[in-house]
């Protein structure tokens, strides 16, 4: 049976999707743009894409195209013919796969060596007064993660911490456990802002940073928070047991403050929904929320708990869509997101995100596509990769209407901010 993009047929979605983002509205203008595209590049007046061949591109059986058409698709599009839905053949290795490898070790280097100063290093005079100064700097940095996202700070809060840590060397008695106290809390906002950023692998390092200068600190509620970042972690690897085992270490140190033992429980709520066990989602964070009105600590990290409104039914809400329990989640979402406000975007986007997923689960999609138009405005702003990551859960979640108009409204609305995500 030929293959065909009816309602009935399979469809290139990656294609169409690159097409939309290009605004390239039809495949007839797709295969004439590409073509005027390819004969500058490759200087070559014949090189030709016809209509027809387009269309069979966006069909269900797209094959593989010559080699300077997959240059030219690449040039104009930004993306290899493998991630355009069509099947590489055996043996292919695009261009630029080596230089992929070359620049993934050179950011390992770079994420390690803003964390590790080789030492020795001069010994100077450390004022107390420069822990009062970085825990304000904390705060601010808190605050503008709220409304740049991760990748403009990468780089000034690893740089702080990084001075941090060369203060530590020199710094003394309680100045010094002072300082690394701050430094942990610096280490695990880097982890978290690599954790939004996508990139899993320098998150956990940063996290393993924090946990180290927690155990060297003494501070058993730190140590605490440092057990809940690598949890974090787990939850995004999605490694539902190892969230709980960390959480449950974190918890059995009775010591720690409410905000951590909240943090603690409320991501092993996480873990739980990871497992399949709503039971124990709902009696983690109802126990949660029975410590909120204790917390009074002035500790300068993990006052999400406080800050954001609805914080533990937004985590309820997130355990209950990965669950599967739609109608629910989709009630828990549209109260939670009146009391977001607006200047929490890119919060508000992921929440966004969860609740178009959580009306798709509902059997809602006309509601999951007018959530998402909002969501996706977001993401296209924050490059958010938590975003983007949710805004595929929705895509999945959508597959049984991808071939009716809703879905195609959808694909539409997403196009620029999934495609080469």
């Amino acid at each position: 049976m030929t293959p065909h993009t009816g309602a009935m047929g399979h469809r290139n979605d990656s294609l169409r999707a690159a097409r939309l983002r290009a605004g390239w509205r039809s495949m007839e203008a797709a295969a004439a743009a590409l073509q005027a595209h390819g004969q500058r590049l490759l200087d070559d007046p014949h090189f030709t894409v016809a209509a027809r061949t387009w269309r069979r591109w966006e069909g269900g059986a797209p094959g593989w195209p010559p080699e300077d058409t997959a240059l030219v698709l690449h040039d104009a599009l930004g993306r290899w013919p493998e991630d355009l839905g069509f099947t590489a053949p055996a043996g292919w290795i695009r261009p630029e796969a080596h230089q992929e490898d070359d620049m993934k070790r050179r950011t390992f280097v770079n994420v390690t060596a803003a964390a590790l100063m080789p030492g020795p290093v001069a010994t100077q005079h450390v004022d107390p007064a420069l822990i009062d100064y970085f825990q304000q700097q904390l705060e601010g940095h808190y605050r503008a993660d709220m409304f740049l996202g991760p990748h403009d700070l990468i780089g000034p809060v690893s740089a702080q911490y990084q001075l941090i840590d060369k203060l530590v060397r020199s710094a003394k008695g309680e100045t010094r456990r002072g300082l690394l106290r701050v430094g942990a809390a610096y280490a695990a906002l880097v982890g978290w802002l690599y954790q939004d950023a996508g990139d899993l692998g320098a998150a956990a390092f940063w996290r393993g940073i924090t946990q180290e200068i927690a155990a060297r600190s003494r501070d058993p509620h730190l140590v605490g928070y440092s057990l809940v970042n690598l949890a974090q972690v787990r939850t995004d690897l999605g490694d539902g047991h190892g969230v709980i085992d960390l959480c449950e270490a974190a918890l059995d140190d009775d010591r720690i403050v409410p905000k951590v033992r909240i943090m603690a429980m409320q991501q092993q709520a996480h873990g739980a929904s990871l497992t399949g066990d709503r039971t124990a989602v709902d009696r983690l964070i109802d126990t949660a929320d029975g410590l909120l009105s204790r917390v009074d600590d002035d500790l300068p990290w993990g006052n999400a708990c406080r800050r954001t409104p609805g914080y533990l039914e937004v985590q309820r809400a997130t355990c209950y869509g990965r669950l599967g329990l739609g109608r629910e989640a989709e009630s828990l979402w549209a109260q939670v997101l009146d009391a977001v406000p607006a200047t929490a975007r890119r919060d508000r986007g992921v929440y966004l995100a969860r609740h178009a997923t959580a009306a798709a689960g509902a059997r809602e999609p006309e509601h999951a596509v007018e959530i998402a138009r909002a969501a996706a405005e977001i993401a296209a702003e924050t490059r958010s990769a938590r975003m983007l990551r949710e805004l595929a859960t929705l895509e999945r979640a959508m597959r049984p209407w991808q071939d009716a108009p809703v879905g195609r409204d959808l694909a539409e609305i997403l196009a620029p901010v999934t495609e080469g995500a």
